[in-house]
């Protein structure tokens, strides 16, 4: 009797772990995706606050594949403020997506209290808060 209820908790354990590991890689890349906006907006950030000290006369081009635009500034700044704001948005975005994948974590090491492994995997989750 014991050998089908040790089959069916190995297999139990076996697909919880895919699932915390496949959940592990998805947090992964959305830090890295969530690194790389930061830069990118504070890029931007850094720009505009450049570009905004320089005289309303001042030449600017912006730059197309291999060539360049003369632009304005007033132009040249809204597209710096844009982009800020489109990195501030997929953000949010990646950080709800975040908040998704930590919770599936919890659930994943919370439904099975037999398998103690999981608590490694979450630093959020501890056996006595669990229900």
């Amino acid at each position: 009797m014991a050998a089908p209820v040790d089959l069916e908790l190995k297999k139990a354990f076996t697909e919880l772990q895919a699932k915390v590991i496949d959940t592990q890689q998805k947090v992964k890349l959305a830090d890295i995706q969530i690194e790389q906006l930061t830069k990118t907006k504070k890029h931007a950030h850094l720009t505009d606050t450049e570009v905004m000290m320089l005289v309303d006369e001042t030449r600017m081009y912006e730059g197309v594949g291999r060539m360049f635009i003369l632009q304005s500034k007033g132009v040249i700044h809204n597209q710096l403020l844009e982009k800020q704001r489109i990195a501030e948005e997929k953000i949010k975005e990646l950080e709800a997506v975040l908040s998704h994948e930590h919770g599936r974590l919890k659930v994943h090491c919370c439904r099975d209290k037999g398998l103690v492994v999981f608590s490694a995997w979450s630093s959020k989750c501890n056996w006595e808060s669990c229900t």
